[in-house]
C-alpha cells in the first residue's frame, strides 16, 4: 500500500510533469471507484492542473478555473492496498475508455499534450477511491485524519499517540491518530526506535516517546528523500530497497544480525527484530499458535 512517502513522491512527480497542462477529459472505467457525482467528471474538462499535494495517504490533484468565482476542483484519490498511478507520455488511442471496471484501469486523465495518467488497481478487491470535490475536507477520510507526522511538533505527536490506548503498532497505523503511516513504515519506525510492536501506547516513558517522535521524523524524511524525484514506476522498488525489517522475514537484521521475525494476523503481518526490539524474545505468532492447538 502506498504510504506517506510514496504519495508525497507521486504528488511531487505530478507537480513537475502535469502542473500547467489542461485536462482534455477525465474518463471513469470503474464506476465504483468514483465516490462522488457532483461535480461530474466533465466539470474538469478544459481546466488547468494547478497543484498536487497530499493529506496523509490521500493524493490531492487540484484543477483551476478561468473564472475566479468558480474556485478550484480537486481530484482526491486513496490508492488503497493495490492501487497506483501510472503516468503516460502518450496513450495508445484517443477513444474514450468503456465503463466496465473489470480491468486494472479505474480512472484516466488525458491532458492537452497527449500525455496523462491512469489510476489503476490490481486484484479483484476494488478499493481504490476517487473523489471529485470543491474542497478536500468534504472527503470523509480526510475529515477524520490525525496530525501529519512530518509537520507535528513533539507535543502534538505525543498527545496523539497517548490519546489512543493500544499496542503501538496499531496506534501508529491508525489514520485518526497520525496521518500517513501504514504497515510498512510502522515496522521500520518501531525497529529504529527499538520498541516492541506490542508496547502499549499510553505506557511509553517520556524518553521512549521522544525517541519514537525523532525516529518517525527520520524514517519518513529519509523515505521521502529517496522517493521524491523518482518516476512513478520506480517508487515501489525504491520503497522495498530501503526497508530494514518490513517484508524481510528470515533475513538478518542489518543492525544486529539477528533473524527478522514475523507475527501474522488474518489479513496482515508485522516484522521485527527480537534483539533490537524485544530483548531477544520472539513474539508469539497468533496464527501459528492456533494451528498448534
Amino acid at each position: 500500500m502506498p504510504e506517506l512517502p510514496e504519495v508525497e513522491a507521486l504528488a511531487a512527480y505530478l507537480r513537475d510533469r502535469a502542473v500547467g497542462h489542461r485536462v482534455q477529459r477525465l474518463e471513469v472505467a470503474a464506476i465504483s471507484a468514483l465516490k462522488t457525482y457532483d461535480p461530474p467528471p466533465s466539470a474538469i474538462a478544459g481546466k488547468e492542473i494547478v497543484g498536487a499535494g497530499r493529506h496523509g495517504k490521500f493524493l490531492d490533484i487540484s484543477f483551476g478555473s478561468d473564472q475566479p468565482s468558480e474556485g478550484d476542483v480537486h481530484l482526491v484519490v486513496h490508492l488503497s492496498r493495490a492501487g497506483w498511478l501510472h503516468y503516460r507520455d502518450a496513450f495508445p488511442n484517443a477513444n474514450p475508455l468503456k465503463p466496465a471496471g473489470k480491468g486494472p484501469i479505474a480512472v484516466r486523465v488525458r491532458l492537452d499534450d497527449g500525455s496523462g495518467f491512469d489510476l489503476t488497481e490490481a486484484g479483484t478487491q476494488k478499493r481504490l477511491a476517487a473523489y471529485l470535490v470543491t474542497d478536500p475536507a468534504l472527503v470523509p477520510g480526510i475529515a477524520k485524519l490525525g496530525p501529519d507526522p512530518l509537520t507535528a511538533d513533539e507535543a502534538t505527536f505525543a498527545a496523539a499517540v497517548r490519546g489512543k490506548r493500544g499496542q503501538i503498532k496499531g496506534v501508529l497505523k491508525d489514520q485518526a491518530v497520525l496521518a500517513g503511516i501504514g504497515n510498512a513504515y510502522s515496522d521500520e519506525i518501531l525497529h529504529a526506535a527499538k520498541l516492541s510492536p506490542f508496547a502499549m501506547s499510553d505506557r511509553l516513558t517520556d524518553a521512549q516517546m521522544t525517541t519514537l517522535y525523532e525516529t518517525t521524523q527520520t524514517v519518513l524524511n529519509d523515505a521521502v528523500g529517496r522517493s521524491v524525484g523518482q518516476k512513478a514506476a520506480e517508487l515501489k522498488g525504491e520503497k522495498r530497497s530501503g526497508m530494514k525489517v518490513h517484508a524481510r522475514t528470515g533475513l538478518p537484521c542489518p543492525v544486529c544480525g539477528d533473524t527478522v521475525r514475523e507475527v501474522s494476523f488474518a489479513d496482515s503481518s508485522l516484522q521485527y527484530c527480537p534483539t533490537c526490539q524485544t530483548g531477544g524474545k520472539p513474539l508469539a505468532d497468533r496464527r501459528l499458535s492456533r494451528l498448534v492447538r
